[in-house]
């Protein structure tokens, strides 16, 4: 295993063993040609990164029917307005070109449409890119963001004051290809902002579900300024955010062009205090998940035991890891709820737990629900308030 940006060799420290595909969501025809590859994880001491290690080639994670889409969630769109509120206060006059990478269904980028900016989103699945086109009129680029693609639109080339990300960086294996391209269209002053799942509150809630195929990276503040440093850039800003479970904003400008706030120093420290940027504390995050494994079977065998029905709320890529590292199969989940048409009536990756409607969970509850994006949580409560008041119990693998 080789750290995808030192190239250094390093060593799995967890395996989370045979691993789906954590969107792959399937039909029970394809059951016998699903592809599956050994999830490990290592850690780069020369970085500090946190990564994934290569797997066979597999199908596109981003394909034509991406099975996700932003505006899903009222608190994530809420989310991407005070994004967009933040940055053009900070950092865009009227003129400013901006560029979004993995644009998704638009929900993000659609602010910057309405405020008549200049605007462009790389987007590599052609149906939520369609959508995005469709409902919200922005202007999107179905492929990826790498130095061919951005080429293709000189009026960006360091010309661009803001290029923002969230929730993608991690997803990308190549990090140097992405940072060449930001070089490309950077301005002089520019920044790039991408904020994603923090290694600290992984650790310290033990979600271990946020380790999949399409999550390549955990980053953390430490590995971020390593990793950019090296290529003339400097970490300006690191702002948490509540957002999947704990989520850290990153402010990137071009070397000595920015000033270096404070919160960056404050938070390496604590870093170092929690010594994120020693592989000793990988080894007890193995330990901690070990022991999760263990409670959440006994937890769920106990309610079976009892003759509760059990369910999972929500079809995401993070059950996908959750039920297969525990075994987790129909014997004990009966089925999954989703609101995304392209999962309902297909069957969960690896276990193949039938995918069901919302309206199925309100007309059959369960006794148990799992709540599988435990990171929406006090939405998904507030929109299943019924199912509490007639005794169901929801319940987490996280602390």
């Amino acid at each position: 295993m080789k750290c995808k940006v030192s190239g250094q060799k390093i060593k799995p420290f967890i395996s989370f063993g045979k691993m789906p595909m954590a969107n792959g969501f399937l039909d029970k025809k394809n059951f016998k040609k699903e592809f599956f590859y050994k999830l490990n994880v290592g850690f780069c001491k020369k970085n500090y990164l946190f990564q994934v290690n290569d797997h066979p080639k597999s199908p596109h994670i981003f394909n034509n029917n991406y099975p996700f889409y932003t505006n899903k969630s009222i608190y994530m769109v809420r989310h991407f307005k005070n994004y967009f509120k933040s940055v053009k206060k900070k950092f865009l006059s009227k003129r400013s070109k901006i560029i979004e990478i993995g644009s998704n269904d638009g929900s993000f980028l659609k602010n910057f449409k309405k405020n008549n900016f200049d605007h462009l989103g790389f987007e590599p699945s052609k149906n939520v890119a369609d959508y995005s086109r469709k409902n919200y009129r922005v202007n999107v680029f179905n492929g990826f963001f790498n130095t061919n693609n951005v080429k293709k639109f000189k009026k960006f080339k360091s010309n661009t004051d803001l290029i923002c990300a969230a929730n993608v960086i991690c997803h990308i294996p190549n990090l140097k290809e992405v940072i060449k391209s930001i070089d490309y269209l950077l301005s002089k002053k520019g920044v790039f902002i991408f904020e994603e799942p923090y290694l600290g509150s992984m650790f310290k809630k033990n979600s271990y579900d946020q380790i999949y195929d399409a999550h390549v990276f955990i980053f953390s503040l430490h590995s971020v300024r390593s990793i950019f440093k090296n290529f003339g850039f400097d970490l300006i800003d690191a702002i948490p955010q509540k957002t999947h479970g704990g989520s850290m904003r990153y402010v990137i400008a071009r070397s000595n062009q920015r000033n270096i706030k404070a919160n960056v120093k404050r938070l390496i420290n604590e870093e170092k205090k929690f010594k994120l940027d020693k592989i000793e504390t990988c080894f007890k995050f193995k330990k901690t998940c070990e022991v999760s494994k263990k409670k959440f079977i006994k937890k769920l065998k106990y309610y079976k035991a009892k003759g509760k029905k059990i369910a999972g709320y929500a079809a995401s890529a993070k059950s996908t890891t959750v039920f297969n590292y525990c075994n987790i199969g129909p014997n004990i989940v009966d089925y999954i709820a989703d609101s995304t048409k392209e999962k309902i009536g297909k069957f969960s990756p690896g276990k193949h737990i039938p995918i069901v409607s919302i309206d199925h969970f309100r007309k059959y509850p369960p006794d148990i629900a799992i709540l599988c994006s435990w990171n929406h949580k006090n939405e998904i409560i507030r929109k299943e308030k019924n199912f509490k008041r007639i005794g169901g119990k929801w319940i987490s693998h996280v602390k």
